[in-house]
């Protein structure tokens, strides 16, 4: 089973939103269907070529990524973090799944 796994490493404009960001990420489990998995990490190194936040989420397929991102609750957290962010960078990648895990 082939699983896409969505990363994406967020530069804010004040990396004190970073934990808002997490909180804001982390509460779309459960809420949002096509999430097969979600973890959310914050940078503790700091160093000058850090992002502030990372974000992998696990889809069924490319369908499923397209439906998270097209989600009202989705959509209304990319817009609380687009005014944000300094930067984000983004991959997609297919790789052999797992059995979904049970979300908290």
């Amino acid at each position: 089973m082939m699983v896409l796994t969505h990363v994406v490493v967020m530069k804010f404009t004040d990396p004190a939103d970073a934990p808002k960001a997490k909180e804001l990420l982390e509460g779309l489990v459960g809420v949002v269907p096509q999430i097969r998995s979600l973890l959310v990490g914050l940078d503790t190194v700091h160093s000058d070529v850090s992002g502030d936040l990372c974000l992998v989420t696990t889809h069924d397929d490319a369908d499923g990524l397209l439906g998270y991102q097209s989600h009202e609750a989705h959509l209304e957290v990319a817009g609380w973090l687009r005014p944000r962010l300094a930067s984000r960078a983004v991959v997609d990648y297919l790789s052999a799944g797992h059995p979904p895990r049970p979300q908290a």
